[in-house]
């Protein structure tokens, strides 16, 4: 078996370009639903630790979590941008027919996640305090969030390569593989936190460490993939910093994207906490339960990037938009039957987590009120999607940002004023209908502006980062064939 960076393609058909013919929605679907499984034993995961703590019978344990996790989100937002800037490049490259320029991105990116995680790690941890103060955190609520930060966040080092493989697995198509890396992790933390948590009688700090468990299990399984699909060689120094600025182009505005959300959740959970730590548990629990619920939104955003640049790299711009359309409508079917399931089951949801007055009330409110918000939250994903695999990452990072300083703070200072608790999910909602219609126009209109921009005869079309642009970034270990390149050149505008 050739070993990696020798230049042979990836094993099985991993440099060939999946998806760049047959059936759209069964691409969607099935891509969806490998990442939706991995996605959903994570998510699920958490939502079972925190229902372990949440039977330690101490709402500001369960608060605390909250506020942990909130700052969690700032480091993975980090890893989430060099994801993304991995998997559209790599998969531009392999739709372009070049795995060896896939494989030399791969192993750059690699090395950036690793030091980019380790140094964000112990940045975060420098500045706990004032940043759990400035979210709400108190008293003993601030202390074992602190506590809970100090146990998992360094292991932020083991998640961003964890993340990346994933990343990585799913642009050559390996959706499997890519299920695994979340699964593996997952299926550990399911043994290891009840005992961690309540066989040791470690209570909170045996959840910080489950989460450590399952970031090892991560980056064990994805190394196997990666490796079992030579997406890796050995890095080379003019390579890994030659190919800095071309990811930075793609990772800097998918990580402001990805802040966003964090922001606007920093900002509710401020709001809420002047309705006392009840108010933040059930917001806790809510922050938990919605992405396991809606998971299927998440895997799809993740998983359509490597389809729209594959097809971008060949050129099938016809097929782009179909992409954009199936995710429309699978959107639109999944979010019904959520919000249908959600609305059934919220009394005994409450009544699981040990949620009362505040805390169950505000948990049925959302149950009620998530279906029009997470279909208009998972129009703004599949745009987000589009822009960060075609070049225009800016755009994607407008969006997040407007939706969460004009869409999330005005209206959530509003509905507390007029509506207490309830007023802040109902505000924060209002604010996802305007950007998620306006996000997926603008990716049709995206679509559009690459074909006008590859037929027009005169004059140099808009040029997005590229897989060609790789190439010139640093050096490669071999040369672009006649096809890759044509399909290469297709595919910028």
């Amino acid at each position: 078996m050739p070993e990696a960076g020798t230049g042979a393609v990836p094993h099985r058909d991993g440099g060939a370009a999946r998806f760049v013919s047959g059936s759209i929605l069964r691409h969607v679907v099935v891509m969806s639903a490998t990442g939706s499984v991995g996605l959903m034993a994570i998510f699920a995961v958490d939502l079972l630790s925190l229902f372990y703590v949440s039977k330690l019978g101490d709402p500001a344990l369960t608060a605390a979590v909250g506020f942990a996790s909130i700052v969690q989100f700032f480091a993975i937002a980090f890893n989430i941008g060099l994801m993304i800037a991995a998997g559209a490049l790599v998969s531009r490259a392999i739709g372009a027919n070049d795995p060896a320029d896939a494989r030399r991105i791969a192993t750059s990116v690699t090395v950036h996640c690793v030091i980019a995680s380790a140094l964000l790690a112990a940045l975060l941890l420098t500045v706990l305090d004032p940043l759990l103060s400035a979210i709400g955190a108190e008293g003993h609520t601030l202390d074992v969030a602190r506590r809970y930060l100090w146990i998992s966040l360094p292991s932020n080092v083991l998640l961003g390569p964890g993340m990346l493989f994933t990343g990585l697995l799913r642009a050559v198509g390996a959706a499997r593989e890519a299920m695994y890396v979340t699964l593996g992790g997952a299926v550990i933390t399911v043994f290891v936190d009840p005992l961690l948590i309540f066989g040791l009688g470690l209570g909170v700090d045996g959840a910080a460490l489950a989460v450590c468990v399952a970031r090892i299990t991560f980056v064990a399984v994805g190394w196997i993939g990666v490796r079992r699909y030579r997406l890796l060689e050995a890095p080379r120094l003019t390579a890994v910093l030659g190919d800095l600025p071309l990811v930075t182009r793609i990772a800097g505005p998918a990580v402001l994207t990805n802040l966003a959300p964090s922001i606007a959740s920093a900002f509710v959970a401020h709001a809420l906490s002047g309705f006392g730590p009840p108010a933040i548990a059930g917001n806790v629990v809510i922050e938990r339960l919605a992405p396991v619920a809606f998971c299927g939104l998440f895997a799809m955003s993740g998983s359509i990037g490597p389809i729209l640049g594959q097809n971008w790299g060949a050129g099938r711009f016809d097929r782009m938009r179909g992409v954009l359309r199936v995710g429309a409508a699978v959107t639109a079917l999944y979010v019904v039957v959520v919000w249908l399931l959600l609305a059934l089951a919220r009394a005994p949801l409450a009544g699981a987590f040990e949620l009362q007055g505040v805390a169950a009330d505000l948990f049925a409110f959302f149950c009620l009120v998530s279906g029009p918000v997470w279909f208009f939250n998972g129009l703004l994903f599949l745009a987000n999607a589009a822009f960060n695999n075609l070049g225009f990452p800016f755009l994607s990072t407008l969006l997040n940002w407007g939706r969460a300083t004009v869409g999330t703070v005005p209206p959530a200072l509003l509905g507390a004023a007029w509506y207490g608790p309830e007023g802040v999910i109902a505000g924060t909602g209002l604010g996802s209908i305007a950007f998620g219609v306006a996000g997926l126009a603008l990716a049709f209109r995206t679509v559009g502006r690459l074909e006008r921009g590859m037929s027009l005869a005169a004059g140099p079309a808009p040029e997005p980062p590229s897989a060609d642009a790789a190439v010139q970034a640093a050096p490669a270990s071999g040369m672009i064939g006649a096809v890759g390149k044509a399909n290469v050149e297709a595919g910028t505008s």
